[in-house]
């Protein structure tokens, strides 16, 4: 089993599954419209302040701690799908179907690749939120320390475990692991050392599209408001062209999911703004059309699960509704300090836990019988632990080193 197979993700159709989210989601960015967020990486970053108007959020003044604990529930959907929600390379750990080891609950875990969507939900925010008022240089310093530092560490970490004689699995050789240091490996066709980086090249997509087409012009609400509008379209007609080079600059599967997250930023700077509103009701539209048209096939016994649409669309427009939520200031009151530690682990939990939870799981399972449901939350537990040491050790010192460097 080499590292760079794909590892699961949020459809089996979609782009380099057995994938997931997201991510940066998880990879996303840091900001708040005033004061701080912490970024899919954990790391936080002063913004500027929302325009004044009698229509701002409540709450806008504060720190989005809500959004925080979001990242982290979508991270943990994800994780669910992984371990207990597919089949595939986990069921050789479990040493059995998950679908068997957790009938109960197997067939909502199925449900969790959609963390995917919602990461990139909470991008399509915090990206807008970050880059308001700030330079390209700034933004790209921003963008590149927030995602490289835990990610190459990652890679490190996944390579050389792979590497183990006593574990059944094979790591990448030099060269594809080296390519892979560059995020770009799905588009150069290398094998990929971690599952989920595929969500990532489609956030370096994002940030790129956002970089051209907004932050470089000068940024602002009318810009802003034109480059949805304009990608919304383009998007639509990329996914009718059926043109693998427009499929894969304008993303018509996911380009909804981040658009909504645009005008969910927006409406947080004022309530007010119905086009704001419009915005991220074509993206809700739009994206569990997508999701549904991605993830939802009729009831087969060769497929793993079966997942209702009615229940895709409700996870889909929960994900918007708690972003929503938190843009018009209802969540205020979440202002917990725990739920700034659990943005700071989710980047570097999201980046580990699939494949480094293959062999925890294959040692706890298989070599020491435990039972499925206690590997089940201690391998949750020890990849929230690896995430601790990678945002203490790595993240937390090199993030504004590389952040000065660049900027």
């Amino acid at each position: 089993m080499t590292a760079g197979m794909a590892a699961g993700g949020t459809a089996e159709t979609a782009p380099g599954t057995a994938e997931t989210a997201p991510g940066t989601a998880s990879g996303t960015a840091p900001g708040t419209a005033s004061g701080t967020v912490t970024d899919a990486a954990g790391s936080a970053a002063e913004l500027p302040p929302p325009r004044v108007s009698s229509g701002r959020a409540p709450g806008a003044g504060s720190r989005l701690r809500a959004l925080d604990g979001l990242r982290l529930v979508a991270a943990l959907m994800v994780a669910g799908y992984h371990y207990g929600g597919r089949d595939g390379e986990i069921a050789r750990s479990w040493g059995a179907s998950p679908r068997e080891l957790f009938p109960a609950a197997s067939p909502w875990l199925a449900y969790g690749c959609l963390g995917v969507q919602v990461f990139f939900v909470i991008s399509g925010f915090v990206i807008c939120m970050s880059a308001w008022g700030r330079p390209l240089r700034a933004f790209f310093a921003s963008r590149v320390a927030r995602l490289y530092p835990a990610y190459w560490a990652a890679i490190a970490l996944v390579t050389l475990v792979f590497a183990l004689p006593w574990l059944p699995y094979r790591a990448l050789g030099l060269s594809d692991a080296l390519v892979n240091l560059t995020m770009l490996q799905q588009p150069l066709g290398a094998p990929r050392v971690l599952g989920v980086c595929w969500t990532l090249w489609a956030e370096l997509r994002f940030y790129a599209l956002f970089a051209l087409f907004v932050v470089l012009p000068g940024g602002g609400r009318r810009r802003t408001l034109l480059f949805c509008g304009g990608w919304t379209v383009a998007a639509a007609l990329a996914d009718a062209a059926d043109q693998p080079f427009l499929t894969q600059a304008l993303m018509p599967e996911y380009a909804p999911f981040f658009i909504g997250g645009i005008g969910l930023y927006l409406v947080h700077r004022d309530r007010r703004d119905v086009l704001a509103w419009g915005v991220a009701a074509t993206g809700w539209l739009i994206g569990q059309h997508n999701a549904v048209a991605g993830l939802w096939h009729a009831p087969d016994p060769r497929f793993f699960s079966y997942r209702s649409a009615a229940v895709i669309v409700a996870v889909v427009t929960a994900g918007f509704a708690a972003v929503a939520l938190i843009a018009v200031g209802r969540t205020h009151r979440a202002n917990w300090r725990w739920l700034t530690v659990a943005g700071a682990l989710t980047y570097p939990f999201y980046l580990v836990h699939e494949h480094l939870g293959w062999a925890v799981i294959r040692v706890l399972r298989r070599s020491l019988h435990l039972p499925a449901p206690a590997v089940f939350a201690a391998t949750l537990a020890l990849m929230l632990a690896l995430a601790w040491l990678l945002h203490r050790y790595v993240e937390r010192p090199l993030t504004p080193r590389v952040r000065k460097g660049l900027g």
